[in-house]
């Protein structure tokens, strides 16, 4: 045997050990000056993977805490070698947590939690066994909990009515943080996700527009231990940006057309009753609507074409450079 063929014959061998050794689940949590609870969330979760049959790994992504939890995570860290923890420098918020515990990831299924108390984490095996044959599976709340609600609950309603419009399908939980997905799908997606509380929202639609099978299991839902870490200014003010991404990033058509569409109608009713009481000539007003009306459709039309140039192609997990 050659040298060259010897040293081949290595690399695949070596590939297929860390294949062997890869882990059917990378649970990721994002965690943020959880220091009174993640000891706990940390020992619901092994526990309940523990009595499962899927090999798991957690992938703790500390966004910047201030409070002493990083203390906590690298003392579990030390007592379990299956719990890696991963440290921003600074805070970049949910979405760039769980953007880099999933790139750091080395499961085949990624769960999605928080360690809040708010998700049923000892359900996690259940949650990836619902995952079967479909793609994404995204656990529906029974409750809203947190704090003001007066501006959350018809951001939320709002941009879920929104996203099923442009998804042409029911989505009972757009918002929902518990979810496990294949990470060979997911990956490609991962440039877009917001660093925001918006990034599950991202995940659910990227999901939705490419085709892929997004199933939905109840969940019970409980108020949150520590302080909420959402802002109704802040925040309200990216779902509004999440409005635009998601009317610009998925389906334009089907929001500029209907109201270029409108416009156009209005425009030639306009333009009929000119001709009619004014002796053919055109009011200004007239010419104005009728401009806006192709000016909107011709933006909804060079947006879906952006869109669809944009698409990501499939992404196959062995060409993926984190792994």
């Amino acid at each position: 045997m050659s040298v060259d063929a010897d040293i081949a014959g290595q690399a695949v061998a070596a590939a297929g050990d860390e294949a062997a050794a890869r882990p059917d689940v990378s649970i990721v949590l994002p965690t943020y000056n959880e220091v009174g609870h993640v000891t706990q969330e940390l020992e619901r979760i092994t526990s309940a993977m523990d009595a499962s049959e899927h090999t798991w790994e957690i992938v703790v992504v500390d966004d910047g805490s201030t409070d002493g939890t990083q203390d906590q995570l690298h003392l579990a860290a030390q007592r379990d070698d299956r719990i890696r923890v991963i440290e921003h420098l600074r805070n970049l918020g949910s979405g760039g947590a769980r953007r880099t515990g999933t790139r750091r990831s080395r499961g085949r299924v990624v769960v999605w939690t928080d360690v809040d108390m708010t998700y049923p984490n000892e359900e996690i095996p259940d949650l990836v066994d619902a995952l079967g044959d479909h793609d994404q599976v995204v656990g529906v709340r029974d409750a809203e909990q947190g704090t003001h609600k007066a501006f959350r609950v018809p951001a939320k309603w709002a941009i879920r009515r929104l996203a099923q419009y442009l998804a042409q399908q029911p989505i009972p939980d757009l918002n929902s943080g518990f979810r496990a997905f294949r990470r060979d799908k997911a990956v490609r997606y991962l440039d877009r996700l917001p660093n925001g509380f918006s990034c599950v929202t991202t995940m659910t639609m990227s999901f939705l527009s490419d085709g892929l099978s997004v199933a939905y299991v109840p969940i019970r839902y409980a108020e949150r231990e520590g302080r909420s870490k959402f802002h109704w200014y802040r925040d309200t003010r990216r779902y509004l940006l999440q409005v635009v991404r998601m009317v610009l990033g998925y389906e334009p058509l089907r929001v500029f057309m209907p109201i270029g569409l409108m416009l156009l109608a209005f425009g030639i009713g306009k333009l009929g009753y000119d001709v009619i009481t004014k002796d053919l000539r055109l009011a200004t007003n007239t010419l104005l609507i009728l401009f806006a009306a192709f000016q909107v459709m011709s933006i909804g039309l060079l947006a879906d074409l952006v869109v669809r140039v944009s698409k990501p192609p499939g992404v196959l997990d062995e060409d993926d450079p984190d792994h």
